[in-house]
């Protein structure tokens, strides 16, 4: 018998001689992150659409291009999950967890949709790895989080890596970048193509 049907373009089987590894990878999340002091937590794969197009703005690629959304037979626009942070954050808010001691540590290792070009290395599905830190701004706390990931990264055996660290800065700092890129653009508009 042949095979009509493949798996949808974008996506992956993982078999059962995948199963070792991932088991590994996930065993090595779980020991790090609770050895951090983070507790797991799993949201649904799908929520409101609006918990992302508020959570990042209508604007965003995830929003406009990468978003897996329908409507449910209530007319209710639901979502399959593009990222990890906004449903825990829902989470938090929602099982009262504001009122527990601060900060509030979470992780999780979950599936996540986005309706990408499929190219290598880029699925429409595919699972991450998350650790949240909520109720605590301290820098001390995006330290944490840092180690934590290179503690993951040793504890799985990952050879030859660079952790590189990246800021959007503040809302104050992104907005003088932004009239910086713009005044520049407009200086040389003349050299830009259509």
């Amino acid at each position: 018998m042949t095979a009509q049907y493949k798996a949808p373009r974008g996506t992956r089987d993982t078999l059962p001689e995948d199963q070792p590894y991932w088991e590994f990878v996930r065993e090595a999340a779980s020991r790090t992150s609770t050895a951090f002091g983070y507790e797991s937590i799993e949201t649904p794969v799908f929520e409101e659409a609006s918990l992302f197009t508020r959570g990042v703005g209508e604007v965003t690629d995830i929003v406009q291009k990468e978003m897996y959304i329908f409507k449910d037979r209530g007319g209710l626009d639901l979502a399959l999950r593009p990222e990890g942070t906004a449903p825990v954050c829902r989470a938090y808010l929602e099982h009262g967890m504001h009122n527990l001691p601060q900060p509030v540590r979470l992780w999780y290792w979950t599936p996540i949709f986005r309706y990408d070009r499929p190219q290598a290395g880029r699925y429409r599905q595919f699972w991450q790895i998350g650790a949240e830190s909520i109720g605590s701004d301290t820098p001390e706390t995006d330290a944490e989080l840092i180690v934590l990931l290179a503690d993951l990264l040793d504890a799985v055996g990952a050879r030859d890596t660079t952790l590189r660290l990246s800021s959007l800065g503040t809302p104050e700092t992104r907005a003088v970048y932004r009239d910086e890129v713009k005044d520049y653009l407009r200086a040389n508009e003349s050299r830009l193509s259509d």
